[in-house]
This record gives structure tokens, sequence and C-alpha cells, in this order.
């Protein structure tokens, strides 16, 4: 691959698999292409790449069971593609874990942005770990964006996904702030990398699944309507 971003792309139809190659080939990555989860599934424990891209109609199972069995893996990204436009599959995709959600039919440019926003996403956090000590004590809570585990005083932990652990970061960096949901985006050159108005507030949900005692009745990450989200408790870096 000569340092190319790999891509996975997990796909049942030929012709789309086939335009996906070239297309992204054409960008510059290295593309393998699989026909059912299960190939897909054994590739990646051998070699897992920088991203995948799930189909959710697989011939051999929902693809979302896949998604749920990847989205724990820090190493990569997850993107589905589907044909599967309602709201409830997009918020299952991103509640089970997937970076982005692009519905079918799609512009292939705009795939290729969103592959691009997740990959720098996950890069940024890498840099940022690297850089520096890029862990926070908040609550009983000790959050460390170099494998994006959450561990809790009594020992247990969480993982997060790139989009979580980036959105937790940028309130972990602004506390007692409001920030809108276009301050939790963050700055993109390429545009909005979210597939829809309620990405920010689902990964504010699974985050607060994670922290929070009671994420009904959230004490950690307060919801300041019409303005945005509030991360209320005090941080220390170390």
């Amino acid at each position: 691959m000569n340092g190319r971003k790999r891509i996975y792309v997990i796909e049942d139809d030929s012709d789309i698999r086939v335009l996906l190659r070239q297309v992204l080939e054409g960008y510059g990555y290295g593309v393998t292409t699989f026909a059912s989860g299960r190939d897909a599934r054994q590739a990646i424990h051998r070699d897992a790449p920088d991203l995948c891209i799930v189909d959710l109609g697989l011939p051999d199972m929902d693809g979302l069971t896949l998604v749920r069995e990847l989205w724990g893996d820090v190493r990569f990204g997850v993107i589905i593609l589907t044909g599967r436009g309602g709201v409830s599959d997009r918020v299952l995709g991103l509640e089970l874990g997937a970076d982005d959600y692009v519905v079918k039919p799609f512009e292939p440019r705009e795939l290729v942005a969103r592959i691009n926003s997740v990959i720098r996403r996950r890069e940024q956090l890498a840099c940022a770990a690297a850089a520096c000590s890029r862990r926070a004590r908040f609550a009983d809570w000790l959050f460390d964006s170099g494998d994006l585990s959450l561990t809790h005083a009594d020992g247990r932990q969480e993982a997060l996904t790139a989009a979580e652990a980036q959105l937790l970061l940028t309130l972990l960096k602004a506390p007692k702030r409001v920030l809108s949901r276009d301050q939790l985006q963050g700055d993109d050159p390429e545009g909005d990398d979210c597939p829809f108005d309620r990405s920010i507030d689902v990964r504010i949900s699974r985050i607060r699944k994670k922290i929070e005692p009671d994420p009904k009745t959230p004490r950690l990450i307060k919801t300041v309507y019409g303005a945005g989200y509030l991360f209320a408790a005090d941080v220390g870096w170390l």
C-alpha cells in the first residue's frame, strides 16, 4: 500500500464495489472489497484497515450486527453506506458506534469528503495524544485520548468511538461553558461531516450512558435548550 490509507469496502452489490474501488483509488486510497461480513471480519482480524465502509444489507448478516462488533476497535473508523434512509436506522447506526452514515444513492465526492473527515478526526486525536498527555480527570472518571478509553474510579472501563472521543474532548476543554452544536461539531474545511442534525445529540446520549450515574437526569453534560450543551464538572489535566 506504500503508506496509503487503507479502506475495506463491505458491500454485496458488485457494481457499487467496483465504483467505490475506482473512486477511492483515484483519491489515493488503498482499497480491499468484500461481498460478505464473514470474509471482512476475518480480514479485519488479520490486518485492520484505517476505515471500514459497511453496507447494512449484507447477504450473511445484518450490517448493523457487524457495526456493533467493529465499533469497539479503536484502530479504524466505520462509515455505514446503505439504502436504508429512515431516521430510526440512522440513529441506530450512530448509537452502535458508526462514525458516519451515508444513504444510497450517494455522491462519490461527498463520500470521499466524509471518509477524509473521519480519518482526519482520528489522526487529530492520535496527534493530540502523542504531542502531550491528553488525560483528563473529572468526577470519578479518567479520560485518555490515546486509546479512547474512560476509566472509572472503581476500575471499570468504557471505550469511545473517535467521534465520541472528539466530542468529549471538546467538552472537557471548555468546562462550564455553553457550546453550540456547531462548536461541538468542530472546524471542518470540507463542511458538515455529520449525516443529519441529530448526530451530535445521539453521540451526547451515548457518552451520557457511559459516564452519567443516571443518563436520564444528567449531571455532567447538561442540555441548555436552544443553545447547546454544557459540561458541568471540574476538569483536571494530567
